[in-house]
């Protein structure tokens, strides 16, 4: 099975757990400091688009970027039907989740900004550069040690609850956009041309026929 359609039977099967509830509430703070970003409320202005940064600082610089866009598009890369994360704007959902004056995305930007600065000590020490500029074999060779938390050696046992949490972050993003969508085969939200009502067996089965 390959990583996309794992990630998606792994989306479907945590659709309505917290950590991809909010998906549409943005977050963050900066690591051990309080958030100084007033929140929106329960009553933002939902006629008015609004661009990153526009309701608060953004958090990630331009290296930690560069790491974030490395270890989304290793998620969810791009294949023959689909683009990668980073693509679609993954990682600008990432950046104004992780600045959002909320508790959950201010635990979120410290579990992640921390897991960014593993990365790269973690690269360094074995390749000698940084994680963005990794080939993609030696990125999962870190990747390898860290996805799957418990299995995950006792010295990553902080690095692995990171990289679960960038997944589901990254998956949640990147499925939420139209490309994920048509990705999923999601055909909810569209008008049918005609529609008979439910099949003879649907309703059979109901006891409705």
């Amino acid at each position: 099975m390959d990583r996309r359609t794992t990630i998606k039977w792994m989306l479907a099967a945590s659709a309505s757990l917290p950590t991809l509830q909010g998906v549409a509430v943005h977050a963050a703070q900066s690591t051990g400091t309080a958030a100084v970003a007033k929140p929106y409320g329960t009553d933002p202005d939902l006629m008015k688009v609004y661009k990153a940064g526009d309701l608060w600082p953004l958090t990630l610089s331009s290296t930690q970027r560069a790491t974030a866009t490395a270890l989304s598009d290793l998620i969810i890369p791009a294949d023959a039907t689909s683009p990668s994360a980073s693509a679609v704007g993954v990682i600008d959902f990432i950046d104004e989740w992780i600045s959002a004056p909320y508790e959950v995305h201010r635990n979120d930007r410290k579990t992640i900004l921390t897991g960014f600065e593993w990365l790269d000590k973690e690269s360094s020490s074995r390749f000698s550069k940084p994680f963005a500029l990794l080939s993609t074999a030696q990125q999962r060779q870190i990747c390898d040690d860290i996805c799957y938390a418990p299995k995950a050696a006792a010295q990553f046992a902080d690095a692995a609850k990171f990289f679960a949490r960038y997944r589901d972050l990254t998956a949640g993003g990147f499925y939420t956009t139209p490309e994920g969508r048509k990705d999923l085969q999601y055909v909810g939200n569209v008008p049918l041309a005609r529609f008979d009502g439910p099949p003879a067996e649907v309703l059979k089965k109901a006891g409705l026929l």
